[in-house]
């Protein structure tokens, strides 16, 4: 038997597009229906239906409540057309409507099979605002390894600000031109741009996934990127912490060549490495002071070995970090990135 008080609430919004037939496209919202026994006996209550969570449309026209749900008999999700006769299915056991293999046309329903997307918050809405930590340090201070490790073992979203540019360049996407022409030039992609784009990422994986915790991996650069910030999210926004990655020259130096034999990356060399870190000594610290001035600034030294650096990682994040994720134990991937196991031999070595 399911009742309310034994499941978790159903919060979640399911998004259907691309239907053959047009009418079953749009949003549907948890479902109202009072607790009533399925085609199976089973007892569902609000949100849920045969055990799973069901969906009634957002606009009300359906025939049928919910609207989308899972049917027992037929072990396969189902959605339907206006009328209540069911148009496409998805013969699965999942916990919720697939969204990563192709929908079947049913009996009543028309091709093509729609596209099913998720949302953890509803999409009507603006998106909730995110829990930002900026993270910055000089090349090779170990931003990159920590931001992994959070994402893997604590919950929290690593999003680099050169990979977001890089990605878009990939795509393709509207401000790819732009972006590249200023690469190109050896200048800094405008704030405008640069920020849009982190702000959109953390909406589309705060909407996907539920999950809202950030660290922005090498942002900001310089005090014009706060400007850009500001900007953006508001001059009333509070300002995020920041943790400076601390480490001395000579052992970012001797990071940087040990890590060029594998890395693949062009500027792992003696004299990128120093103009890199020129240009952070001269954009970056002042950025850093002002965050030290507003007491929003955490200094790691990480010159230390790496689980002593994960170790006050994890301090600095916890007050924002699900408990049951802190305490679970380290995955394969976290353990390998902490030195405590080694990294697998290839396949084709020897």
């Amino acid at each position: 038997m399911n009742d309310a008080s034994s499941v978790t609430p159903n919060t979640l919004f399911i998004e259907v597009s691309g239907a053959g037939l047009p009418e079953v496209d749009g949003l549907y919202v948890p479902s109202t229906e009072p607790p009533t026994k399925s085609e199976s006996g089973t007892l569902s209550s609000p949100g849920y239906w045969n055990g799973k969570m069901a969906w009634d449309r957002a606009d009300g026209k359906s025939a049928r409540s919910p609207a989308l749900s899972y049917s027992n008999s037929y072990k396969s999700w189902r959605i339907c057309r206006l009328d209540g006769h069911l148009a496409y299915d998805n013969t699965c056991d999942d916990t919720l409507p697939p969204i990563d293999r192709k929908w079947h046309v049913y009996k009543k329903g028309v091709a093509p099979a729609p596209e099913v997307v998720v949302h953890h918050f509803d999409p009507r809405l603006p998106c909730p605002a995110p829990n930002v930590v900026f993270v910055t340090g000089g090349p090779g201070s170990g931003k990159g390894t920590m931001c992994e490790l959070a994402d893997i073992q604590l919950g929290w979203n690593h999003l680099s600000t050169g990979e977001l540019l890089r990605e878009e360049l990939e795509v393709g996407g509207p401000t790819a031109e732009a972006i590249e022409k200023h690469m190109k030039a050896g200048e800094l992609v405008p704030n405008e741009i640069l920020i849009n784009l982190i702000k959109e990422a953390m909406e589309k994986i705060t909407r996907a996934t539920g999950r809202s915790n950030f660290l922005l991996d090498g942002f900001p650069r310089s005090l014009k990127n706060m400007d850009g910030w500001y900007e953006i999210f508001g001059r009333e926004s509070s300002l995020p912490e920041m943790l400076y990655f601390e480490c001395p020259y000579e052992v970012l130096e001797k990071r940087i060549l040990g890590r060029a034999e594998y890395s693949g990356r062009v500027d792992d060399n003696v004299q990128s490495m120093k103009h890199r870190f020129d240009t952070f000594k001269a954009e970056t610290l002042p950025t850093i002071e002002f965050f030290r001035e507003e007491n929003k600034c955490v200094e790691i030294d990480t010159s230390e070995d790496r689980q002593s650096v994960y170790a006050k990682v994890v301090n600095c994040l916890a007050d924002l970090t699900d408990k049951t994720l802190m305490d679970q134990p380290l995955t394969q991937k976290a353990e390998i990135l902490l030195g405590l196991r080694p990294y697998p031999q290839s396949r084709h070595a020897g």
